[in-house]
């Protein structure tokens, strides 16, 4: 059981704002904010380099927690400056070529499919989107139907930033094992608020952030390469941590997913982002899913009995982001309102997930979305609020 009393406690922001805005950047526990801080004054005391010295134990132990955060092992990880990166670095990494197709849903995020345009640009590839079903997930039997020999890459976002979707990860997993097709999986908005098991997936790369539900710092990411996976990918640019320079003329790529790394790094960060995923395994990712869904299903419900409020969900089992318009409201009128009040939410843009947004004709939406250390009493509070408005 969740000791919320203790993590809020912990959570220092939580006594002055109803903080629902967590698919954004989530509120750092004083664990993660006193490594970062105890670093920084390393670094300012004895020098960067020295304080890395120091710190080396630790920052090696990073890895581990991130390989035990997602059932992975310690040299299938890279840690990187932030999802983005990290998701390029694999995407760009995979050849393509006239003709090839890449995979992917309709609630694609924006970053991810302007890159699968760029390579399409380059190298002729194509961008196939597989189309939802009845419930707006990824429609698992169109997507078989849709694999043939030319199909070089299946790359979607789990949760998409546009609303609380879940897709059916590891059922697209199966189907991309079973025709040996590499699989890359945006977990950015699924890392921190449910399980995530890369076994149980099937991924062969996954991306995210440690800023959202994992509680960590800005400026952080990883990327988990499978093993096997691994020794197929050259990273699109490299340096001599990334590649050794072992002669005048060769270097020699890492065996590892530090292949993907840089030397230089914001150790910092880094020793917070630890921190982060140690304090969301100390809690346990079962338990954290278990009360992110239920107050994400408490605001649903609240939101339901208000007139005037759509809610703009989509999926079987939602997770714990909540969005939905508010007739006669632009959306960051309505994110405005409540910061006035001390709630902070937050608004996605139909260009955030272009596909979704055109396909539903969705306007700008509200994002609300709750986090474990949230209480029942900030749900209500946010509901209680917008039922006050009176819609114009």
């Amino acid at each position: 059981m969740i000791d919320i009393d203790r993590i809020r406690t912990d959570t220092p922001a939580a006594s002055r704002l109803a903080y629902l805005h967590n698919a954004g950047a989530a509120l750092m526990p004083t664990p993660v904010a006193t490594a970062m801080k105890r670093h920084i004054d390393f670094e300012s005391e004895i020098g960067g380099y020295a304080a890395a010295d120091r710190e080396s134990v630790r920052l090696d132990t990073v890895y581990g927690s991130v390989a035990r955060l997602l059932n992975a092992a310690p040299d299938e990880i890279a840690l990187m400056e932030n999802a983005t990166v990290a998701w390029q670095m694999a995407f760009y990494s995979l050849p393509f070529s006239q003709g090839d197709r890449i995979l992917t849903a309709e609630a694609e995020y924006a970053a991810n499919y302007v890159a699968f345009l760029q390579v399409a640009k380059r190298t002729g590839a194509i961008i196939d989107v597989v189309p939802s079903d009845s419930t707006g997930e990824l429609d698992v039997a169109a997507l078989e139907r849709m694999i043939d020999d030319r199909v070089k890459l299946i790359a979607i976002t789990w949760v998409p930033t546009n609303g609380g979707l879940v897709n059916p990860a590891a059922a697209i997993g199966r189907i991309a094992r079973a025709h040996g097709i590499p699989y890359l999986l945006d977990a950015c908005q699924a890392v921190g608020q449910m399980v995530v098991d890369v076994e149980t997936i099937g991924c062969d790369m996954l991306s995210a952030t440690g800023r959202k539900f994992l509680r960590g710092p800005r400026g952080t990411g990883f990327l988990y390469v499978r093993r096997a996976m691994l020794q197929r990918l050259e990273p699109p640019m490299i340096d001599h941590f990334a590649a050794p320079w072992v002669s005048r003329d060769e270097y020699q790529l890492r065996d590892d997913a530090r292949r993907f790394e840089t030397w230089e790094n914001n150790y910092a960060a880094r020793l917070g982002l630890g921190a982060a995923v140690d304090y969301a395994l100390a809690i346990g990712l079962g338990p954290i899913e278990q009360r992110c869904r239920l107050l994400a299903d408490r605001l649903r419900s609240g939101l339901a009995s208000i007139r005037g409020i759509q809610i703009r969900d989509l999926g079987r089992a939602p997770g714990a982001i909540v969005s939905f318009t508010v007739d006669g409201y632009d959306a960051n009128a309505i994110v405005s309102s409540a910061a006035a009040a001390g709630i902070t939410i937050g608004a996605s843009d139909p260009s955030s997930t272009r596909i979704d947004a055109e396909l539903r004709a969705l306007p700008p939406v509200v994002r609300a979305s709750p986090h474990y250390y949230n209480t029942e009493a900030e749900i209500d509070r946010l509901i209680g609020h917008l039922a006050g408005l009176t819609p114009r």
